[in-house]
């Protein structure tokens, strides 16, 4: 179907899912232009594009490294100067996956007007965006949560997908494999397929950057784009990586916010270990 192969994002804004320093150089003069800088605070004071405001990465989880409660997300966003009208453009350091975490919860939420910059902060040509180190205090705003729960995934709903559904892990291959872990246990949740986030990006001499989406495009192309595949990670940031450019191309994708961090530590639930298997065990 047609709309299978258009983006929920596509439908809401005109503005890539994705966006280039030469993009965001050209729209800083929009007044429902706001940029998030999820650095941590003390990368953010050293030097930010002109006009952003620091929401750092950890508050975007709570200490289970799950979604934050409504209200507080509710009024970080709100003091953020975020409300149904603006346009929200995301970036960090150039990892890429905390600015995915963003781009995922904003949506998750109900806000589908997000973009994420192409690159880290500073890896785009000298002079090209102002820096500042004068922090701004955006108008108060209100952003209103309304939770779009296809984007979203629970232990159960992975638990019933095993075999049925795709499940795409987007850890590293060792972390996949179960030579390392994050929880209690090694392995990866069964049935799922190993898509590191890292596939999604490169380094371009001192720069890191995006891939573009036609280069990135054969990566996924095993995948159908008929059914709801579901992506998890250690804690929720890789695999929001993954949504964010699999979404682009045109999946129907959500992702399990518990992730590894929940499934590796409750022996209830099966895994797959292969590293166990070679050992004997």
């Amino acid at each position: 179907m047609l709309f299978s192969l258009i983006s929920a994002h596509s439908l809401a804004t005109d503005t890539p899912a994705i966006v280039n320093a030469d993009w965001l150089h050209e729209n800083l003069g929009r007044t429902d232009l706001r940029i998030i800088d999820v650095r941590a605070p003390e990368q953010f004071n050293q030097g930010h594009i002109e006009g952003a405001v620091n929401i750092y990465y950890m508050r975007l989880f709570d200490e289970n490294f799950n979604i934050p409660r409504l209200d507080q997300l509710r009024q970080q966003f709100s003091e953020a100067g975020i409300d149904a009208s603006t346009e929200v453009i995301a970036l960090d350091d150039g990892s890429f996956i905390w600015a995915a975490r963003l781009y995922w919860l904003l949506e998750t939420l109900g806000h589908p007007r997000v973009s994420m910059l192409n690159v880290g902060h500073g890896d785009w040509p000298e002079g090209l965006l102002p820096v500042t180190t004068e922090a701004k205090q955006p108008e108060m705003a209100e952003f209103i949560p309304q939770v779009d729960n296809s984007r979203l995934q629970t232990k159960l709903g992975t638990l019933l997908a095993i075999d049925k559904k795709p499940i795409l892990d987007g850890r590293s291959s060792r972390h996949y494999l179960g030579q390392e872990s994050t929880a209690t246990r090694f392995g990866h949740i069964p049935s799922a397929q190993n898509f590191p986030c890292s596939q999604n990006f490169e380094t371009q001499g001192e720069f890191t950057r995006m891939r573009d989406l036609t280069a990135l495009a054969p990566v996924y192309e095993s995948l159908p784009k008929d059914e709801e595949i579901i992506l998890y990670c250690d804690g929720g940031a890789e695999a929001a990586l993954n949504y964010v450019v699999m979404q682009a191309l045109g999946y129907r994708v959500s992702v399990y916010d518990g992730s590894w961090l929940e499934w590796g530590n409750d022996a209830a639930l099966p895994i797959h270990n292969p590293s166990a298997e070679q050992a004997g065990e």
